[in-house]
């Protein structure tokens, strides 16, 4: 069991749920710009070079930023799975009790510090 009490685990519980939120509003707007745009889009002449690239660099960007919410919500996901299980606040890698402090900046944490930065340094993107 982790070392939180109800409160606290309600008060993460609503940081949560306000970030998922958050995070499913902006992927729907993403989508309905990307929806938008494809469906206004005129046909794109040979020589409209760096209005293809320019398309392109946008499209790119908007993937990026959908790939990453989409993967706080897994996340978001995990944690709400964790607090269920009554494994939430305790490092995935080695068990320690991870800081209140830390869940509460980063409520869909699963790692201590020292296992972060060593997970982070074995999967740089």
């Amino acid at each position: 069991m982790t070392g939180l009490s109800e409160k606290q685990l309600a008060s993460l519980r609503k940081k949560l749920d306000r970030r998922e939120a958050e995070l499913s509003a902006e992927l729907a707007s993403i989508n309905n710009e990307a929806m938008e745009e494809s469906a206004h889009l005129p046909p794109l002449e040979a020589g409209d070079t760096l209005d293809q690239a320019e398309a392109r660099t946008h499209e790119t960007i908007r993937d990026g930023e959908a790939l990453r919410d989409a993967l706080e919500l897994r996340r978001i996901a995990d944690a709400r799975a964790r607090m269920r299980n009554g494994s939430y606040g305790r490092c995935i890698d080695c068990g320690t009790q991870i800081p209140r402090e830390r869940l509460e900046v980063q409520p869909s944490s699963e790692r201590c510090v020292p296992c972060q930065r060593l997970y982070e340094a074995h999967h740089s993107a």
